[in-house]
């Protein structure tokens, strides 16, 4: 980890310390991934990594106007599609949901008021969306969610060369572990992890389950990581993390949630 990274990292602080980001009013990082496969070239690891890499630079660039802290990176994630290819420890929604509302009684037990789940796994997405809504409404704080990849997709798109955005163990993903971790990568492996007749399921109107098996088969890679650089890796990460920051930002997404369960709060929408 690079000098000057440590301050904002939760678990490389004393209890004191921490205590002096909640007098802060920092908002909380929870960095939310998994542990799959990602086909013959990446390491399990991939999402984690990534998702922790971003949300630390992005407590980088607001410390001095929104200061954030960054707990480890959650990586257990819901990603029973990938089981078929092995490697993949996965958690269901019952269970994220349990793991988050822990994660927040915690955080407030600490003095802390604001959480952001800082999401870099594709299968977490809808999950983290009912979450964040449920556990708001509920705890009476802002708990913000946000997919990484999506809040930087227009400058995503504009660094790739072989696809329009980040899919699974492609271009983007494999060029980020480049630059985070090059010799993590089996670069040998990398001519090895196209999969024929890999297809998009997220655009149609109907939905379901369907496994890595059937949406990529043979090596469980949607995208060419074979146009991957560091150099790419790079320029993504930044653009990542420059989007968490403007979330950060953003005074609108940190007001107090409405109180819609207080008793007597049906019926009038204008107090």
């Amino acid at each position: 980890m690079a000098s000057g990274e440590t301050e904002f990292r939760w678990e490389r602080m004393t209890a004191a310390e921490i205590g002096e980001w909640a007098a802060r009013d920092a908002t909380v990082i929870l960095p939310v991934a998994a542990l799959e496969q990602h086909g013959p070239h990446l390491p399990v690891w991939t999402d984690s990594l990534i998702g922790h890499a971003t949300a630390i630079r992005a407590a980088g660039l607001v410390a001095g106007d929104a200061p954030a802290i960054v707990l480890p990176p959650m990586w257990q994630g819901i990603s029973e599609h990938h089981l078929p290819f092995g490697g993949t420890i996965s958690l269901d929604f019952r269970a994220m949901q349990a793991v988050i509302a822990c994660v927040v009684r915690s955080i407030r037990a600490c003095g802390f008021r604001k959480l952001l789940l800082s999401n870099s796994h594709g299968g977490n997405v809808e999950p983290l969306m009912v979450i964040a809504r449920e556990l708001g409404a509920e705890t009476g704080i802002p708990i913000v969610t946000v997919t990484i990849h999506n809040a930087a997709a227009a400058a995503i798109a504009g660094i790739l060369e072989t696809q329009s955005g980040t899919l699974h163990a492609c271009e983007a993903e494999t060029s980020l572990y480049l630059a985070l971790d090059a010799d993590g990568v089996r670069k040998d492996r990398i001519a090895d992890a196209l999969s024929p007749d890999a297809r998009s399921v997220g655009g149609s109107a109907f939905q379901r389950f369907w496994s890595f098996a059937e949406r990529a088969p043979v090596t469980g890679v949607r995208g060419d990581p074979r146009a991957a650089t560091a150099e790419k890796g790079e320029r993504i990460l930044a653009a990542m993390a420059e989007a968490l920051a403007k979330g950060l930002r953003d005074p609108a997404l940190w007001s107090t949630p409405d109180d819609v369960w207080a008793p007597g709060r049906a019926g009038r929408a204008a107090q």
